[in-house]
Parts: C-alpha cells; structure tokens; sequence
C-alpha cells in the first residue's frame, strides 16, 4: 500500500527527471541551431584530416617529429593547390564568357543554319526549326527580343558563379579545421573511441576502425582520383585553348565521382579541336584525353588498394544529394558520409547473425 508521503515524493521526483531531461534537450537543440551552419565545413574538414592522416603520420616522421611544422606544410600546400587550379581555371571561364559575351552583342557570332531534317524532329521540330533560322540569320536581333529569359539566365548564371566562389570558401575554411583536427589527432581519437565504446561496448572499437577505412577509401580513391582527372584534364584544355575549361574540368569531376568517364566530355571537345584548324594540337589534346582517362588504371591500385565496398549508386546518390543539399561542398561530403552510413548498417545487420567477426570482416574489406 502506497502512503500518501510515498506517492508525493514520486510525483516530486518524476517532475524534477522531467525538467532535467527538458533543460538537457533544450541544450542540446540549442547547441545545434548553432553549430547547424557549421556543419558542412567540420564535416568536410574531419572527411579530410582522415583521408590524409598516413600522409601525416610520414611527413612528421621526416621532421624529426615536428607535427606543427608538418600541419603547416600540409595546410600551406593544401591551400595552394586549391586556389591554383581554381584560379587559373576561372580566369579561362571568365575570359571565355566575355569573349562570347562581346561576340553575340557584335554579332560576329555566325551559326550555321539549321538542315530541313529538324523540322521532323517529334513536338519540338518546327519550333526549333524557326528558333535556330532566325539565330543563323541574326542573332543579335534574336536575342533581343528575349530580354526578360536572358535577364533570368543571367541571374541563374551568375548565382552558379556565386555558388562557386563560395563552395571554394568553404574548401579553404575546411582546410584550416582539417589542419586544427590533424594537431590534436591523439586527443581527438581518443574521445571519438570512447563515445563509440559508449555507444557499443562490445564493437565501438571495430565500427570506429571501419568508419575511419570507409571514409579514407572513399575521400581518396573515389573522390581523389576525380579531382585529379579534373585537374589534368582541365590543364590539358587550358594548353588547347578551349573555352569555358574551367567548367568542362567541374563536369569532368562530377562525372569522375559517378565513376564515368572523362571521355564523355574530352572526347567532343578533341572532335570541336579536328575541326579547326592545327592539327598538332588536336592530335595532342587527343592522346592527353586518352591518358586523362586510362590514368584510373594507375590511380586506383595507389589509391583504392582492394577497391572501395560499397556500392557505387550509394556514391552516386550521396553525391548528388549531398550537392542538392549542401552545394559543391555537400557533392564530396554526401558521397562520403553516405558510403559511411551504408557500411555502419550493414555491420549492424551482420553483427545480430555472425557476432563480432562480423564487425572486422567488413571493416578490412576497405583496406
């Protein structure tokens, strides 16, 4: 029987756990409405200092020790080889974008008039027919009477340059916490093994391991080898003298994170390259395309060592979600974070039938 002492003090004490748990969430939810724009850059930042941790680890070994001076040397050459690139390959953007710019309003622009096999093209032949005449005939002219869609297309265009500029900000910003994570590595893999020991006593440490192979797998050999196809194939576009190569080289990217090829997009451009009128170049940006493209042969057993298990349309999706949602930067973290999470469920599902083993089989396929 309950006296009526009793059952006032477990009223008294429900409502203080009551107010506990509300003043924690309140907290909590606080802490994140703050740190919520923020989470892309710590995000992107973690993804790199785990994707290059053992370049790390040699590079301080070299200095005699030294992991300031080697966070700095990292951060120092990181930096640069963002904003080299960067720059070089949207100052070819920007150039090319005005010379077309000033070619359309001078109507030097010439296109040629469109065959008679358009207009029997299904729903769209007779008014593209009509559109591509006018065009070949006076483009100018044609583009004046649209000013409201080339104003609106000039926005679009110009938010996508915004967007741009910014997704590079925030690479830098990355940068730096990628080099603060590094200095404070020891400390920080501690902690990070003592939440997933608190999270799961008996495999904390075998899911850590594999998160820590997925993301280096992942980050290095599927998102690495795309930069640096981008990168060889925008340099090779740069020495041809194609325009816009500074956004051939993203598309490049794009393609090389959904494992396409990049000759996809080098290959039209060494076609528009034979229509002109060296030879040599042409013939040059052709074999460069071929290498660009067969150099993933070389890349991968560097880079990937047994290959990357997870499936690719997982990347793909998380790619592109991640882009939908967090920009540029959000196209490298979503396939990151979603080939992570992928991993993590499916050694949760095999820990309930074969136990541990399970846990360390499926973190050193990625190995």
């Amino acid at each position: 029987m309950n006296l009526p002492g009793d059952s006032q003090s477990s009223t008294t004490q429900a409502i203080e756990i009551a107010i506990r748990l509300s003043l924690i969430f309140l907290i909590m939810a606080w802490c994140l409405q703050i740190i919520t724009p923020f989470i892309s850059l710590i995000a992107w930042g973690a993804i790199i200092a785990v994707a290059i941790y053992p370049l790390f680890l040699k590079l301080t070994d070299k200095l005699g020790g030294k992991k300031k001076l080697a966070v700095t040397l990292i951060a120092v050459i990181s930096i640069a080889a963002i904003l080299i690139p960067v720059i070089s390959l949207s100052g070819s953007l920007i150039e090319s974008a005005t010379k077309i710019g000033t070619s359309i309003s001078s109507g030097e622009v010439q296109i040629p008039p469109p065959s008679e096999s358009v207009q029997e093209w299904p729903l769209i032949g007779e008014k593209t027919y009509e559109f591509w005449q006018q065009a070949s005939a006076n483009l100018s002219e044609l583009l004046k009477q649209y000013p409201g869609q080339l104003s609106l297309i000039g926005k679009k265009l110009l938010g996508l340059a915004a967007g741009a500029g910014f997704g590079v900000l925030q690479f830098l910003i990355s940068m730096l916490i990628a080099a603060a994570f590094l200095a404070s590595a020891d400390t920080i893999n501690a902690s990070l093994l003592k939440l997933a020991k608190r999270l799961t006593t008996e495999h904390g440490e075998d899911l850590l391991i594999m998160s820590e192979k997925t993301v280096r797998s992942v980050a290095v050999g599927v998102i690495g080898i795309a930069f640096i196809q981008a990168f060889l194939a925008g340099i090779g576009m740069l020495i041809a003298g194609i325009p816009a190569a500074g956004l051939l080289a993203i598309i490049i990217m794009v393609l090389g994170i959904a494992q396409l090829p990049p000759l996809l997009i080098l290959l039209p451009v060494a076609i528009y390259l034979f229509s002109g009128d060296s030879m040599a170049i042409a013939v040059f940006f052709l074999i460069w395309s071929v290498l660009v493209s067969a150099s993933d042969m070389v890349l991968k057993p560097l880079l990937l060592g047994r290959g990357v298990d997870a499936p690719m349309m997982v990347i793909l999706l998380g790619a592109i979600g991640g882009m939908i949602t967090s920009g540029i930067v959000g196209l490298f973290i979503g396939a990151v974070i979603l080939a992570m999470g992928y991993k993590l469920f499916r050694a949760w599902v095999e820990m309930g039938d074969q136990g541990s083993g399970a846990v360390t089989e499926t973190g050193s396929a990625t190995e």
